[in-house]
């Protein structure tokens, strides 16, 4: 008798359109191309244009700030193009990865040309970095608004997006930290200054940390900018052949916007997760800040790597949690449960960093600076209490989207990410501008930084003030928003799931029946 062959059912509880740990990686190695890029720019291209080429703080931030204005045009424009756009044999979204990798890969190398070899005139310097800056911004929204919709489209699972957003924060996480734990090491040079005893140049020495003092090397810069440029490059096309899109995409859209935009403006969720991207992202921008803390306060640039290892340690540590901490209590209400502990820690480090009475205590001895260990030890608490924040967001805004869906009826993924990236592009203006005019009223001046710096004058001291006040209202904004602000908790999502998926299979049904 022939074997009967038997089908194994697929399990009641299995999605559709489940995905799995290798699709979730190919979507992290792109979004680690993207951190290539980005933690780059963000982090040290204010220190290229101030100690590089010499730029004052004041003039910097204003090409910052009138460059992210272009971004209200830009940005909406990415959006209509995206969406609009229909479906190809290889996605909807997909094709932007090869499409825009290489002009996005060189308008960072771009950024980091030594120019100032060519040129001394500042002005013309200027001019130099506005082209530059305003490219690389045209070319990360137009590779951000359809690589964030394309997890939409990858899948329509919870869990699967859950997995997604996880995947992409360790994505952001490794290629953040390539960026982060390495430059410091390769950037900089040792800072050379003449012996008035002798005449000869010698290492310069900072009188009250005794370390030796480096400053930031145009050439090293570029070098390391070319680099992340081509890596970032590679990441885009594996990410291109490792993902597929699972859910439908219109094969005409036919998009009204002012109807979109107005539908978004007034939805509660929508709002709050674009208050919270300007909030996180301006953050994340202001971290960069610390490189001139690192440098001109502790007089150690070394200090950036543990610095990194404490913001990111707590996420590696609950990155394979969250997902299903995520499917069994909801986002939400890990976001707003702990990122508290990031608002305390912001504050308290504020109040104690910037009250000399207090570190004379800590220290046991007056007229000392606030120790970097316990500085180091705040971030870890910090990055501790913003990790559910950071390893879930994206899924939230996916949440966002098909909440829209479910209130409206109308579905465009490029539209939502379209203001969302606006909102997140305005917390870097606001950080990178505000940060830049209060290096200048700290009275910055990358020539006569560390030699003697800390004793000379009070400019380090105000350093340490911007870079932990500002966080400490930050945070506090963003754990208010998440746990008083964001409605949809996981009991309120249920129902939407279940909305959204009865659609997707009635509208397959009519498909195949058609």
């Amino acid at each position: 008798m022939a074997k009967e062959k038997v089908k194994k059912e697929k399990p009641v509880n299995d999605h559709p359109n489940k995905i799995g740990i290798k699709e979730a990686a190919g979507y992290t190695v792109a979004e680690a191309g993207n951190m290539f890029n980005l933690t780059y720019i963000s982090s040290y291209l204010k220190l290229f244009m101030t100690d590089v080429l010499k730029i004052a703080p004041a003039q910097a931030g204003i090409m910052f700030i009138i460059s992210r204005l272009w971004d209200c045009i830009n940005d909406p424009i990415w959006g209509a193009m995206v969406a609009k756009k229909p479906p190809k044999h290889d996605g909807k979204f997909r094709p932007y990865l090869k499409w825009v990798a290489l002009p996005l890969g060189l308008s960072t190398i771009l950024c980091f040309v030594p120019y100032h070899q060519l040129t001394s005139n500042t002005t013309i310097l200027l001019i130099i970095c506005y082209i530059t800056y305003i490219f690389y911004g045209m070319m990360y929204t137009g590779m951000n608004i359809p690589f964030g919709s394309l997890a939409s489209v990858i899948t329509d699972d919870p869990n699967g997006r859950n997995l997604l957003s996880t995947f992409r924060s360790i994505g952001s996480g490794v290629g953040g930290a390539v960026v982060s734990l390495i430059a410091p090491f390769v950037i900089y040079s040792v800072k050379m200054v003449q012996d008035p005893a002798t005449n000869e140049m010698v290492q310069a020495i900072d009188p009250v940390t005794n370390e030796v003092i480096k400053e930031a090397d145009g050439n090293k810069m570029f070098i390391f900018g070319l680099l992340m440029g081509i890596f970032s490059i590679i990441a885009y096309f594996a990410g291109y052949k490792t993902t597929k899109e699972r859910v439908p995409s219109e094969a005409e859209p036919n998009v009204d916007f002012k109807k979109t935009y107005l539908g978004l403006l007034k939805s509660r969720p929508f709002v709050t997760v674009a208050l919270a991207g300007v909030l996180i992202s301006g953050q994340l921008q202001f971290n960069s800040f610390n490189t001139y803390l690192y440098k001109n306060y502790f007089t150690n640039t070394s200090l950036g790597v543990l610095g990194t290892v404490c913001n990111y340690l707590p996420m590696v540590c609950l990155v394979l949690f969250t997902p299903k901490l995520s499917a069994k209590y909801g986002k939400k209400e890990l976001c707003g449960k702990f990122s508290i502990i990031a608002a305390i820690a912001s504050v308290a480090l504020a109040v104690c960093a910037n009250n000399q009475d207090i570190i004379d205590l800590i220290n046991g001895t007056k007229g000392g600076i606030f120790p970097s260990w316990l500085f180091m030890l705040a971030l870890l608490l910090i990055g501790f209490g913003y990790t559910f924040v950071s390893l879930t967001c994206w899924a939230v805004v996916m949440d966002v989207i098909d909440y829209q869906e479910y209130k409206t009826g109308i579905r465009n993924e490029s539209a939502v990410y379209a203001v969302y990236t606006f909102s997140r592009k305005l917390g870097q203006t606001i950080a990178d501008g505000a940060g830049l005019f209060l290096l200048q009223w700290a009275k910055y001046d990358s020539e006569t930084a560390g030699n003697g710096f800390i004793t000379a004058n009070d400019t380090s001291k105000k350093i340490m003030f911007i870079c932990t006040i500002i966080p400490a209202f930050v945070y506090t904004g963003v754990w208010l928003l998440m746990r008083f602000g964001y409605p949809l908790t996981k009991e309120r999502l249920e129902p939407i799931y279940a909305f959204i998926r009865e659609k997707r299979e009635k509208a397959e049904l009519e498909a195949a029946e058609a």
